[in-house]
């Protein structure tokens, strides 16, 4: 399971007021409307709530790639996505990342937030959470997310080739940046805001905090190999290029490290991989001479309309009047 095009554009109909049999149908329905596998999509019909938690997180994951990589070549389009999965590039890295982190995200939210029928909320011993819902609050359920998340994805079945043990380790460097961000948030009740009671709960960060750390993953991707390990007799992920220039010697890459095997394409031209540049709109102080390749850029000035001057006037009336400025708009030639 991972980003492609076709699910992050796939709108579910609603689950209005209906029977229980009648909602039944609509979340098999969902199930099938989504690119899972066979086993995947049993799960799904198993799971009430979950066909919509699975579209919400391609959604997410998407919509954040795309924010992370705006100013880069590389855009995050819908276009060229089935083929870049298919490789072992630095973007196929990420793709795999932010669509598992978006996924766990996603399924622990939907706990707290009651739309799944098998989870609630958080019930993490160590907390007070089973008291936390008389207060009106709810632990994001990030236990319940990734213990199904494996089920999910078959992660018992380790792959044997190289391109499955660098796709399962940038799944899994996704689940670890959701976890890493969780915390703990506590709530006081008493006489005059005192803590008298106090009640914890555990909270996932915002995701865009969980994308922007996943993006300087990819800035610091490292190209792994195959190498086999003789003390436990099976093959494992190696890198010559290490945090540390110390040692000559492949060493195995972190468990935070995004990792890839081939180099990326410049994606500077239209192919199977992407639109390339042109067209796309540049910062000159900033991004243009990269993303534009070389070719240069256009430049357009137009006007542009907006609120201004404006004044509040009694009692809850705002008025404003119209300005109009000149905008300088640059973008990469053909």
């Amino acid at each position: 399971f991972s980003l492609t095009g076709k699910e992050a554009l796939t709108y579910f109909p609603s689950l209005g007021p209906s029977t229980s049999s009648a909602q039944g149908k609509v979340h098999m329905k969902q199930c099938d409307l989504l690119k899972l596998s066979r086993k995947q999509k049993r799960l799904c019909r198993r799971e009430p709530g979950l066909a919509e938690t699975l579209r919400d997180a391609v959604r997410l994951g998407l919509l954040e790639c795309q924010f992370q990589f705006r100013s880069e070549r590389w855009n995050c389009s819908l276009e060229g996505r089935t083929s870049l999965l298919k490789r072992g590039f630095k973007e196929t890295a990420f793709l795999y990342a932010v669509s598992s982190a978006a996924l766990t995200h996603s399924l622990a939210r939907a706990c707290s937030a009651g739309r799944m029928e098998r989870c609630t909320c958080d019930d993490s011993p160590d907390l007070e959470n089973r008291k936390a819902w008389q207060w009106g609050v709810c632990g994001d359920n990030l236990k319940y997310s990734t213990k199904f998340l494996k089920k999910f994805l078959g992660q018992k079945k380790i792959g044997k080739d190289l391109r499955a043990k660098v796709d399962i380790h940038n799944t899994n460097v996704g689940i670890k940046a959701v976890k890493n961000g969780l915390k703990t948030t506590c709530k006081c009740h008493g006489v005059s805001g005192s803590c008298a009671v106090r009640t914890c709960w555990k909270q996932l960060s915002p995701f865009h905090e969980i994308g922007r750390l996943l993006k300087l993953r990819y800035d610091d991707a490292v190209k792994v190999f195959s190498t086999t390990n003789e003390a436990v007799g099976h093959s494992e992920l190696a890198s010559p290029q290490r945090h540390s220039h110390s040692s000559k010697h492949p060493t195995s890459p972190r468990s935070t490290d995004l990792v890839y095997v081939e180099d990326s394409p410049s994606f500077c031209r239209p192919s199977k991989y992407s639109l390339g540049t042109a067209g796309r709109t540049c910062s000159r102080e900033g991004n243009c001479d990269s993303m534009c390749c070389g070719r240069g850029y256009n430049t357009q000035s137009r006007l542009v309309t907006f609120s201004c001057h404006c004044q509040v006037q009694w009692c809850c009336y705002v008025e404003c009047q119209q300005c109009m400025q000149e905008e300088v708009v640059y973008s990469c030639k053909q």
